[in-house]
């Protein structure tokens, strides 16, 4: 794979402003994420720009943590946090429609995480990144139809 840049949409019954609170509390990311477990806000924090939390992955073969910093959070319009404060940028973003809000998320792998992946894993650098690639394109249709389930749902 090649392509270090993915989005998905889909469209919630409900306002961007639930949505925003719900994804912003990463403290929830567990509830639909398939590979993010759990995370926890680092000091105290909460969904403002600058604020560092870190979650815990989980695949069959492996079991890892991050840290991740807050680059945007501007309620009901997007929310958006940086894995390692360069590797990865995943977002969120809060489009109102017909029938309630486009939630869109995003993904992209950084220049600098790619040269930290190669730096950390030489000559199988790039089977880790297609590895991270492959998924993003699978986890994140999987995370946008939980959040839309749990939102209707309330």
């Amino acid at each position: 794979m090649s392509d270090f840049t993915f989005s998905a949409s889909i469209v919630v019954d409900s306002s961007p402003e639930v949505l925003y609170d719900m994804v912003s509390d990463v403290t929830r990311t567990g509830e639909w994420s398939p590979i993010c477990k759990v995370c926890w806000w680092d000091e105290g924090g909460g969904p403002v720009v600058g604020a560092w939390f870190t979650g815990r992955n989980e695949l069959p073969e492996r079991t890892w943590e991050t840290r991740s910093e807050v680059v945007v959070a501007d309620r009901g319009r997007e929310f958006t946090f940086v894995v390692g404060g360069s590797f990865v940028r995943w977002a969120y973003t809060f489009t109102p429609c017909d029938g309630g809000t486009e939630l869109t998320e995003s993904w992209e792998f950084l220049p600098a995480g790619l040269a930290m992946f190669q730096e950390k894993f030489g000559a199988d650098a790039q089977k880790q990144i297609d590895d991270r690639t492959a998924a993003a394109h699978s986890s994140i249709p999987a995370t946008l139809a939980a959040i839309k389930k749990a939102a209707e749902s309330n």
